[in-house]
């Protein structure tokens, strides 16, 4: 499901353009589920704060404990076993969450990863300029774009549904949006919510980044990121995908 990943830093989650809540930092004073203060107490940890809200009604926290690694918790009343066994398959071949823990519980799911240097492309740093982060979000998808999708053993995100007239498949994000890149001063530095992450056309991601682009920045830095992935962009491939994306 698309929304807040547990191993980002806050601002990491969806942006897709649907008639539901947007994900966003929760309101002060949102309670922190039991399932988080209770795997943090058990492992010795704290909860530090809520850092996101998705659509889905799931929570982020950022724990903190005896050492300097911060970790994060991500409880949601929907499934998160697509994005562990996600997360397990990436961290090994691409800048992404590591896994901690993961569990099933009576009112949802928990999944704990560590955290990862950097921030979101919509944070502090992406607003203050957002070419950089345009750019740094097209180098992040052209890495992710040239692992072997032959070694990927998940299929495309769901909203993709069967795809005709391929150019080429990649391992795709599956929800490539802006807030779930994390970028520093230097760059691309890894990306989050990957629970939609399979095989698919790369297009599916390129058109629903740029697209993102204008969400969160304003219009204007599309051609960072096309310059960042090394592509021109393909009018009808993208209006193709955007349309998936907007009409589930």
């Amino acid at each position: 499901a698309r929304g807040a990943e547990a191993g980002g830093r806050a601002g990491a989650g969806s942006c897709q353009d649907r008639p539901m809540p947007l994900a966003a930092p929760p309101p002060a004073g949102t309670p922190v589920p039991f399932a988080i203060t209770r795997w943090a107490a058990e492992n010795r940890r704290r909860v530090e704060e809520l850092v996101w809200r998705n659509e889905l009604g799931g929570l982020t926290a950022r724990i903190t404990g005896p050492d300097a690694t911060p970790l994060f918790a991500k409880w949601s009343p929907h499934d998160l076993l697509p994005e562990a066994e996600r997360l397990s398959w990436l961290a090994s071949r691409f800048p992404s969450p590591r896994m901690v823990d993961y569990e099933e519980l009576d009112d949802g799911w928990l999944i704990v990863t560590m955290g990862m240097p950097g921030a979101s492309a919509v944070g502090e740093r992406g607003q203050a300029h957002p070419e950089r982060a345009a750019a740094a979000m097209g180098e992040g998808l052209a890495r992710l774009h040239s692992l072997d999708p032959t070694d990927c053993p998940f299929g495309p995100a769901e909203w993709i549904g069967v795809q005709e007239d391929v150019d080429v498949l990649v391992v795709a994000h599956g929800d490539a949006c802006a807030p779930n890149t994390l970028i520093d001063d230097s760059g691309f530095v890894g990306i989050v919510d990957v629970g939609e992450l399979g095989v698919a056309d790369r297009w599916a991601d390129l058109a629903i980044a740029s697209w993102s682009l204008e969400w969160n920045f304003g219009p204007g830095h599309e051609d960072a990121f096309w310059a960042g992935y090394g592509e021109a962009p393909d009018p009808e491939r993208i209006r193709r995908y955007r349309t998936l994306w907007g009409n589930p």
